[in-house]
């Protein structure tokens, strides 16, 4: 008796009439094994289909990891380009900020100096006369008690 499903090989059961076996697969003379060759032969394309697109897409991430390890590169090596040009932008504002705070206290300490020079100068006159008159009063002084 030929078969037209995996159906057939089944007996009809609880059909009206009198009772019958249970239904339980017939006998097969070629095995399980010949009823799952036509499923996996349909399964072949879509692992083969799998498979490929599980290759290609490690292949995309392998190209995906290696464009971004050199840009990861380029973007350090341009770092330490930069870091370089920062340093150097750095130290001359230190540089310039120092000379400026230089100039600062110098300009200070010069009119500091021209602040004392003028007090000094205004006070000359007067120290000259208390040390002329000290002076005069030391001769005049010691010539009257000794002659």
């Amino acid at each position: 008796m030929a078969r037209n499903s995996l159906l057939d090989r089944f007996r009809p059961v609880g059909a009206p009439g009198p009772a019958g076996p249970a239904g339980v697969p017939a006998a097969d003379d070629q095995g399980i094994a010949a009823e799952l060759i036509p499923v996996f032969e349909a399964l072949d394309a879509t692992i083969n289909d799998t498979r490929e697109r599980t290759e290609a897409a490690a292949a995309q991430a392998q190209h995906t990891v290696a464009a971004a390890r050199r840009q990861a590169a380029a973007l350090v090596e341009q770092a330490r380009i930069n870091s370089a040009a920062v340093r150097a932008d750095a130290a001359a504002r230190v540089s310039a900020d120092a000379a400026q705070e230089d100039q600062q206290l110098l300009d200070e300490a010069t009119e500091e100096a021209a602040a004392l020079r003028s007090r000094g100068e205004v006070r000359v006159p007067e120290l000259a006369s208390a040390i002329v008159a000290d002076l005069v009063q030391d001769l005049l002084g010691r010539g009257t008690g000794t002659g």
